[in-house]
């Protein structure tokens, strides 16, 4: 089972690697969900990581709300996945959709293409896409070269849908991993892995601190 850790910034990740993280998500103001964190706290964090085996994965979110970026915003994310890669960073996370919910591809190839071969998570955009969308998402991301999807299978505010995950990870086949996040802590982490047939889970609590 591999364990990302969810960090807002660098305070915790000594401890999180200590405690037995294996992916660290490093992001920003997490109150709206996780945006962009300075390039300062990616090198420290990176700079950190590189003799350890945990694997850095960088949010890039340029604001809370809504997946639906214009051109500037687009500017500015491509921007900061450059300079999250000159960072150190070892992966990358972020997702794109239009004003109807569906995966927007040009954005997400732009992005692509900035990422220069770095494997990147689409992150829990995903669940906004309409159920009978899902598989059909799936399917575009492995085409666009996406490595990992985050999703909850439901509103963060109701528990994790570990049917609808397992559904998706069984159509995956292992062509792109499923990361099963929201609500997973290091106490029921084992049996969501078990639920969902994911070797991944996420969240803030994943692992336990002493």
């Amino acid at each position: 089972m591999i364990r990302e850790f969810c960090a807002e910034n660098f305070t915790d990740i000594p401890r999180a690697v200590a405690a037995g993280a294996e992916r660290i998500e490093l992001c920003d103001n997490l109150a709206v969900g996780g945006t962009t964190p300075s390039f300062g706290t990616i090198k420290e964090t990176a700079d950190y990581l590189k003799d350890t085996k945990t694997t850095l994965a960088t949010m890039i979110r340029p604001r809370g709300g809504d997946f639906v970026y214009n051109s500037v915003e687009l500017r500015i994310m491509e921007s900061d996945v450059l300079k999250a890669v000159e960072a150190g960073t070892s992966e990358l996370v972020f997702g794109a959709l239009t004003p109807e919910n569906t995966l927007d591809t040009e954005v997400l190839e732009t992005l692509m293409i900035a990422s220069q071969g770095l494997p990147v998570t689409f992150h829990m955009a995903f669940d906004e896409i309409a159920d009978a969308d899902q598989p059909e998402a799936l399917e575009t991301l492995i085409e666009l070269g996406f490595d990992k999807i985050l999703m909850h299978g439901n509103f963060l505010d109701k528990p994790i849908n570990t049917d609808k995950i397992a559904t998706l990870v069984s159509q995956a086949k292992n062509r792109i991993q499923i990361i099963a996040g929201g609500g997973v802590t290091a106490e029921n982490a084992s049996n969501i892995a078990a639920a969902t047939g994911s070797d991944y889970v996420h969240g803030t609590k994943i692992v336990a601190f002493d």
